[in-house]
């Protein structure tokens, strides 16, 4: 069960980039959904949001293992779609989460950092 997840989220699109954001997103989904079969990622979630007024348009989830998705941050591809990606469409992020088995390391770091402070 994977531990750990790459949260990839990202705003509206630089306007006259539209189509080239649904080229970008799609080689994006065909290389994770490669890494699903290659067993580097358990798998993968895309969301579209409802338009809403806020910055955030849609995301991808990542599950995998913390160490295996800590190698992929750096991997030339992964860097290469995320680069590709923050040229056409506004704020691109890819930020860590804890899921699964990973959430009660990551509950009792924070709960240490607070008794360290208290």
């Amino acid at each position: 069960m994977a531990d750990g997840g790459l949260f990839i989220g990202w705003g509206a699109p630089i306007t006259g980039r539209e189509a080239k954001g649904l080229e970008v997103l799609s080689e994006s989904l065909a290389y994770y959904g490669g890494l699903q079969e290659q067993g580097v990622i358990e798998s993968f979630e895309t969301v579209i949001l409802e338009p809403h007024g806020g910055d955030l348009q849609g995301f991808i989830l990542l599950r995998g293992s913390e160490e295996g998705l800590a190698q992929l941050r750096v991997d030339d591809e992964f860097v290469r779609l995320s680069t590709r990606a923050s040229l056409i469409v506004a704020s691109v992020g890819v930020i860590g989460a804890a899921l699964g088995d990973g959430l009660e390391r990551a509950i009792g770091m924070y709960q240490q950092a607070v008794s360290e402070l208290a």
